[in-house]
């Protein structure tokens, strides 16, 4: 019998576990395992309530360890952690057993064999309780400065609002000037503000703010440390040719706001190439520089048709993006409205798959149709076909869902394809930094709602149009989300570190080199411990990802919190019998 004492709380989440676990039966075939004195369930343990609840047993029976079983560890393994910190109770003999994206919605039409599941998750949770140790997280002091990647609207918004909180900040820019995509554009929606004046006034006040350093022509090259204190090596262009200056800065954190490209249609796609048809960028410069005449090839443009959902939604293809860019919707719809400012008479046709004008942008799409604008609905399976007529003019072809397919033929002065945004290729960056790179190839963030502009890699923030299609509203809020989440880190003077790293056994260590292969990290090297050479693990850059564990030919690597003889007694204890 083990001497632990040990809470066990079984969350029904409303109804997202219990409805397809038996929840009782599971309290009961886990309340007599070895060091559980206190066995419950609750209807949602992440409440205040349950939290006290458990605060309270904690300290009045005494437990040594704590585990729950509920949602995923994604969304509550910090909210417990501080219930047993508030309880006296080391947050590290904690755990957290995910009962419902790994078992009942799993298993929503066997309710039974989500239920013995259940049970042996929780007995496994249990189990690696017991041999659990009281951990400290490790403390380092910060340097007060962050290195901004990108100085579009998210970067410069960024360095801005970093500079207010009393922060320096290096800004470097790979083009020779900053402002990204947003410096090239006129009036925008919804607010009508000129994009040039806007990046305008960011320049202005980056450049008279002592706290912030301005690169343009440069680039991050190299990158060695931890969260608090990174060494950014910076390789900075100058504008004489074959001038280039390589310099050190240490920061403490590191925001990427390298923003987007427009997606390029291939040639003959939607009938780019031919004489007349535009990308959406393409013509909102166009309306940017109209001076109040719209004129393509010397000859006025009256007739438009906007092509929705170009590189975006795709289902064929090399490499689809399956995702739906968002943007694009309101700025074409945006563009038409600009249109009709300068030719009332024009004649507008929107050829959409689905119209996804959101939330307060919704107000624009019923504008253009009072504007005049004319909405057709075509199917991806039959998509619009551009084409030139006998007579050398823009045709396109299209059945509209709305009139039940009928086939409409609509002459065009100039063809628009709405154009969704892509990734900008990183590949330098991504090696840099170990950016994680989702499957839409934007980067990744922990979690989209509560850890959104956070990656895998400590102190290493993102924000903007890098981590996925935003307009510039999104993207400036996303920029302010980084700068907090650096102040919190920076303003505080230090930052605490996981304790669940690798960790190296000195005596069995046989320096065979095969770890410090095996870390994506950098986080092993060779050095001594106490007067042995032996592979020493970088407590500071360590992610504890275990990568290295397996491939030691001697078996001289644990994970703190995850050890051998934890896995182990989790196999051992999920393999008993369920009566």
């Amino acid at each position: 019998m083990s001497d632990r004492k040990i809470g066990v709380y079984i969350c029904h989440c409303g109804g997202n576990i219990s409805d397809y676990v038996d929840v009782e039966r599971v309290r009961e075939a886990v309340q007599s395992e070895p060091g559980v004195v206190v066995a419950k369930t609750a209807m949602f343990t992440c409440s205040d309530a349950t939290q006290q609840e458990m605060v309270q047993d904690i300290q009045e029976q005494k437990l040594d360890g704590l585990v729950v079983a509920s949602c995923s560890p994604k969304l509550h393994l910090f909210t417990f952690r501080e219930v047993a910190k508030r309880a006296g109770l080391n947050p590290y003999q904690y755990i957290q057993v995910n009962i419902r994206e790994q078992c009942s919605w799993t298993h929503t039409d066997d309710k039974q064999g989500a239920t013995e599941k259940a049970i042996r998750l929780i007995r496994g949770g249990i189990a690696r309780t017991v041999l659990t140790e009281p951990l400290q997280p490790m403390k380092l002091d910060t340097v007060p400065k962050v290195l901004i990647v990108g100085a579009g609207i998210a970067g410069l918004r960024a360095a801005v609002g970093l500079s207010d909180l009393g922060i320096s900040v290096i800004l470097i820019e790979k083009s020779a000037v900053p402002g990204g995509r947003v410096a090239g554009l006129g009036k925008m929606y919804p607010h009508g503000k000129n994009g040039q004046k806007i990046i305008g006034q960011l320049v202005d006040e980056v450049k008279k703010r002592k706290n912030i350093t301005l690169f343009t022509g440069a680039e991050l090259v190299g990158k060695a440390g931890s969260i608090g204190n990174f060494t950014a090596k910076i390789q900075i262009n100058g504008k004489k040719v074959e001038t280039v200056e390589t310099i050190e800065a240490r920061v403490g954190s590191i925001i990427v706001a390298t923003g987007f490209e427009d997606y390029q249609p291939a040639a003959g796609e939607f009938g780019y190439g031919i004489d007349g048809v535009v990308t959406l960028a393409e013509y909102k410069t166009m309306l940017d520089n109209s001076g109040g005449k719209l004129v393509k090839g010397g000859r006025e443009i009256k007739n438009v048709v906007y092509v929705y959902c170009v590189g975006s939604r795709q289902q064929t293809g090399d490499d689809p993006n399956k995702y739906c860019s968002r943007y694009c919707c309101n700025a074409a719809v945006h563009a038409a409205i600009e249109s009709a400012e300068i030719d009332q008479g024009m004649h507008q046709f929107h050829l959409f798959r689905d119209m996804r004008t959101y939330g307060k942008f919704e107000a624009l799409y019923t504008e253009a149709r009072d504007t005049g604008s004319v909405f057709i609905r075509y199917s991806y399976a039959e998509p619009p076909k551009v084409e030139k007529d006998a007579g050398g003019r823009l045709k396109v072809t299209v059945k509209d869902l709305l009139t039940f397919g009928e086939e409409i033929v609509i002459p065009a002065d100039i063809v628009v394809l709405v154009t969704g945004m892509v990734p900008r290729s990183n590949n330098a960056l991504v090696d840099v930094l170990k950016l994680p790179v989702g499957r839409d190839k934007f980067f990744n963030e922990i979690h989209p709602k509560l850890r959104p502009v956070e990656t895998v890699v400590d102190g290493v923030f993102i924000c903007g149009t890098c981590q996925g299609p935003k307009n510039s509203a999104e993207s400036v809020a996303s920029a302010l989300s980084a700068v907090t989440q650096s102040a919190s880190i920076l303003k505080k003077g230090y930052v605490e570190l996981e304790p669940l790293i690798a960790a190296i056994d000195p005596d069995k260590c046989r320096i065979c080199d095969v770890c410090i292969g095996a870390c994506p990290y950098s986080a092993i090297e060779k050095g001594r411990h106490q007067g042995k050479e032996a592979a020493i693990v970088n407590e500071a850059v360590c992610k504890g990802c275990g990568g290295c564990a397996p491939m030691c030919p001697a078996n001289a690597i644990n994970l703190k919190g995850f050890t051998d003889d934890q896995m182990e007694s989790m196999i051992d204890a999920m393999l008993k019998e369920i009566v």
